[in-house]
């Protein structure tokens, strides 16, 4: 079964990247400290990417995220979705209107412009496609910006959110959690480590049946 799944990293006071973020600054300020934890030796660290990536049968972004990592100073072999892991999924951006053109040519890019329940619907299809091509489950993952998670968590398009603390405080940035629809979290993991505190939860949806939250 494929599962929408929001992984992100973030500071102990809530923001997913530092003050003034920007084309030539995509994570603010002091933003570079959230991830860490992706360029770390740790064992645990390093398994908890591994395994992240593995499961992607497609991943969804916002624009401003896409600009960044196909902009002249993004991913490359070394720092690109997965690098090193895994083969590479397919990537579903929202957007008012595609890009004129591509730099990362090597990548599987759609671009919906109807909206992200649509873009979630299309890699939802991507990842089918991965998991009967794999012969195993393959999920959707939504790696952001923070608006397109939060829209996406508010929206009740998110089945498990999976959030990586970083022990750090920005004080200020791109908050994750604006608002928006209340939702109940049961915690399924937790895994502690020197540069992050990796949490995953199920997300509980209420059912028109019955008053309490079901998946």
């Amino acid at each position: 079964m494929t599962h929408i799944i929001a992984d992100i990293s973030v500071s102990l006071d809530g923001f997913v990247t530092g003050p003034d973020p920007g084309p030539d600054n995509g994570l603010g300020t002091g933003g570079e400290a959230l991830h860490t934890w992706a360029f770390s030796d740790d064992p645990d660290d390093h398994r908890i990417l591994r395994e992240g990536t593995a499961r992607s049968g497609a991943v969804v972004l916002g624009r401003r995220l896409f600009d960044l990592v196909d902009g002249p100073g993004g991913w490359n072999d070394e720092t690109g979705y997965g690098a090193g892991e895994v083969g590479k999924p397919a990537f579903v951006v929202v957007t008012t209107s595609p890009p004129q053109s591509v730099r990362l040519t090597d990548l599987d890019w759609t671009f919906v412009t109807t909206g992200l329940s649509d873009a979630v619907s299309v890699a939802r299809e991507h990842a089918e496609a991965a998991s009967s091509a794999a012969g195993t489950d393959l999920d959707v993952v939504l790696m952001g910006g923070g608006a397109t998670i939060g829209s996406a968590l508010a929206a009740g398009l998110v089945d498990v959110l999976s959030l990586h603390l970083a022990p750090t405080i920005l004080g200020a940035g791109t908050p994750l959690f604006t608002g928006g629809v209340p939702r109940t979290l049961v915690q399924r993991s937790v895994t502690s480590t020197s540069t992050a505190t990796h949490l995953t939860y199920d997300i509980l949806r209420p059912s028109p049946e019955d008053p309490r939250a079901t998946r």
